[in-house]
């Protein structure tokens, strides 16, 4: 769902916005997030989540201000995840997007297991070799593209100057 939402953005900006300024980026960022923060909220409430969230706060082993500490900066770091995803898709791609997505997913748990002392498990060692590999992947087929386009380009200089002279 990712993926297709990454595409998606991309079909946006080429056919509806039409613009190539870091403030339609922005723009896009701040409509998504809208987005989400409204759907949140009313699951939040439709739930009824909303009456633990005191309990949470109180249970938080290192406090309350450090629960709301973690809350800020988790939405701080996620909007700016989110402003270089969506700058990827604008720059490049949102295929190649999605690849640094991907990578990233590989580099958090080495990053857990660094700073944070976090254990290392067979599902992340999987999800990390799967990323690497799918990284990789791109990287290859994007080096074997650029060979063909070069090998294209030089027949074709070839055939024009055999063809002049």
């Amino acid at each position: 769902m990712y993926s297709v939402l990454l595409s998606l953005m991309q079909l946006t900006f080429q056919k509806v916005l039409k613009k190539e300024t870091f403030s339609v980026v922005l723009e896009m960022q701040i409509y998504t997030s809208v987005v989400a923060t409204c759907v949140s909220i009313i699951g939040l409430f439709a739930s009824g989540e909303w009456k633990t969230l005191r309990g949470e706060m109180d249970g938080f082993a290192t406090g309350k201000l450090s629960y709301v500490m973690t809350l800020v900066w988790t939405a701080v770091a996620w909007q700016l995840c989110s402003v270089g995803v969506v700058g990827l898709i604008f720059v490049v791609s949102s295929l190649f997007s999605n690849v640094i997505s991907t990578l990233s997913l590989a580099v958090t748990p080495i990053a857990s297991l660094i700073v944070f002392h976090d254990k290392m498990n067979g599902v992340k060692i999987i999800a990390m070799l799967m990323s690497f590999w799918g990284f990789t992947s791109y990287i290859y087929q994007n080096y074997l593209d650029d060979i063909k386009e070069s090998k294209t380009k030089a027949d074709a200089k070839d055939a024009s100057t055999s063809s002049c002279c």
